[in-house]
């Protein structure tokens, strides 16, 4: 596993494609939200920015390349941090939706998820009584009766499309499996190190956040990558700190953001994704540890440069 020593890299994810907006009024939803969201997450002390676009009507996820332009040159204008643009978007979308952001605008770096799953958000419609928008309970329930698909086929067309362009990618690893499928496409020499691996812990259809799913995602993957990785986490709802508390201490990278969880501790709702982000750096200070730059974390994930994108 490489990593910067003594130094930890925070990602924050500002709004994704889990919550819906009756769940917080805090969630970021228009271009001007997300923006001023993901600068504040900068100046807190993030490093990357994971980015997702909302119809600014109503708050449904998009994956319209037009909506992430509104957002996407504000922030490189008015911070360093690393910009990092889905192609996941969300479960109901297919491959080709999904992927236009990124061959568009061509960012440093990029999700890509490394396999197909069930990916249950349908739990959620039991927390809450009334929603603002009638898509948003249709799109809950139909969780229950889909798979988040992310076939071999579809990882290498988001791999291919985009390889002229100098985009690196997050790969998110929902379980064991997902760093085998990795592992497949280093083999083949479609991807390249350094590999930035996001692994993933909660979400309804992927691996726990038991401290032993954590420990043994890490296992594995310094099994199949020995120093040819670095390790992220990100721990979903309630998980969210305690994951990120235990893969500092292991010498790995954390994710934090409304994205993941839209609590800041049980009962109290986060106000922003730069309180969380202030949250966990405490963590990571507290362990004496320092967080890393964006400079640092670019020359530790061999990025391109915000001068290089196409925006």
């Amino acid at each position: 596993m490489k990593n910067i020593k003594g130094k930890v890299i925070i990602t924050c994810a500002v709004t994704g494609g889990v919550h819906t907006p009756s769940m917080s009024e805090f969630l970021p939803i228009t271009a001007s939200e997300i923006s001023n969201a993901a600068i504040g997450a900068v100046n807190a002390g993030a490093s990357i920015v994971h980015l997702h676009a909302r119809n600014p009507q109503n708050g449904k996820p998009t994956q319209d390349p037009a909506l992430f332009r509104d957002f996407v040159g504000e922030i490189k204008a008015n911070c360093d941090g690393i910009i990092n643009l889905t192609t996941g978007g969300a479960p109901s979308m297919l491959v080709e939706e999904r992927l236009q952001p990124a061959l568009q605008l061509k960012p440093e770096l990029a999700s890509l998820n490394m396999g197909s799953m069930n990916f249950g958000l349908f739990p959620m419609l039991g927390r809450y009584k009334e929603f603002k928008h009638a898509w948003e309970p249709e799109y809950l329930e139909g969780t229950r009766d889909v798979v988040f698909r992310n076939t071999f086929k579809d990882i290498e067309h988001i791999l291919q499309s985009c390889s002229d362009n100098g985009t690196r990618f997050e790969f998110e690893c929902y379980d064991t499996a997902h760093l085998y499928n990795l592992a497949h496409f280093l083999d083949r020499k479609l991807v390249t190190p350094p590999l930035f691996v996001q692994t993933v812990f909660g979400i309804l259809g992927g691996i726990g956040p038991h401290p032993e799913d954590v420990a043994h995602m890490k296992r594995t993957a310094d099994r199949l990558f020995g120093d040819e990785f670095v390790w992220s986490v990100l721990g979903a709802g309630r998980a969210q700190m305690p994951i990120a508390s235990f893969a500092a201490a292991n010498g790995g990278n954390v994710r934090v953001g409304l994205e993941d969880s839209l609590w800041n501790r049980p009962g109290e709702l986060a106000h922003s994704n730069a309180e969380q982000v202030s949250r966990v750096r405490q963590i990571i200070e507290g362990l004496s540890l320092e967080v890393a730059t964006p400079q640092e974390a670019r020359q530790l994930l061999a990025l391109k440069g915000a001068n290089q994108v196409g925006f």
